[in-house]
């Protein structure tokens, strides 16, 4: 009897870390090289917008430049909130309301593209949803919630990752959105590919029939093909340096 307890709580033991979602991001964040981003300049394209991440000592500096008409214009991030307009290497004053729509969009964009790092923020909450398969491949299923202290003004944004049961990858997720009349949306990753220590990349980002079609369910409706494409998120010339 002794003998069989034992054997059960190995296998007890053993089969623990699969349902903490906390040590399942961690494996994930391994496997992209997420940890890099606190040591390496990374810089990308996306939709004819420059961008680029940078950790020093802990301070975090976003930039993003693009070329409107005859003007070229530079966003400077520091610490996710503090924004600084260039416009032709002057700096300009900024009105509240367009300043915070600056740093949210800023925000957004480096947000999805260093995933998943960024999941393990004082802010956010994970709970773990249970073992299913997409097109017979094994995923855990981890909800992100954010704390109001710490989650920036989205922080009711909800989030669903499904990180592969053996590879450890991020291959979908899933978000629902309060602003602009509120919404959901879901992206599978594609074109992954490592440069530099870092696995990069990018989605086909999709959205339900319905927005009363529940986050969680998702993964279904992608199955049953009932989400429609709504572009792609491209990233481009994807260069890091450390």
């Amino acid at each position: 009897m002794k003998k069989v307890l034992g054997v059960l709580l190995v296998f007890l033991v053993g089969c623990s870390t699969d349902n903490d979602p906390q040590e399942i991001i961690d494996k994930a964040i391994e496997v992209h090289g997420s940890k890099n981003f606190e040591k390496a300049i990374v810089s990308f394209k996306f939709r004819d917008k420059q961008y680029s991440t940078e950790n020093y000592n802990g301070e975090t500096t976003y930039t993003r430049e693009f070329d409107d008409k005859s003007y070229h214009i530079k966003d400077i991030l520091y610490n996710s909130t503090e924004l600084t307009r260039f416009i032709n290497d002057s700096i300009v004053d900024v009105p509240a309301e367009w300043a915070q729509k600056y740093v949210e969009s800023v925000n957004s964009v480096l947000y999805f593209f260093q995933l998943p790092y960024g999941l393990n923020a004082p802010a956010v909450r994970k709970e773990y949803l249970g073992e299913c398969y997409i097109f017979k491949k094994p995923y855990h299923k981890i909800k992100v919630t954010f704390t109001p202290e710490g989650g920036g003004v989205d922080h009711e944004d909800e989030f669903i990752y499904w990180i592969h049961r053996d590879d450890f990858t991020l291959d979908f997720l899933a978000y629902s959105y309060a602003t602009d009349g509120g919404g959901t949306r879901f992206r599978q990753a594609i074109n992954r590919r490592k440069n530099s220590g870092i696995l990069v990349q990018d989605y086909v980002n999709m959205q339900a029939k319905s927005h009363t079609m529940p986050l969680e369910k998702h993964d279904e409706y992608f199955e049953k093909g009932e989400l429609k494409e709504l572009s792609r998120i491209i990233n481009e010339e994807v260069k890091v340096v450390y």
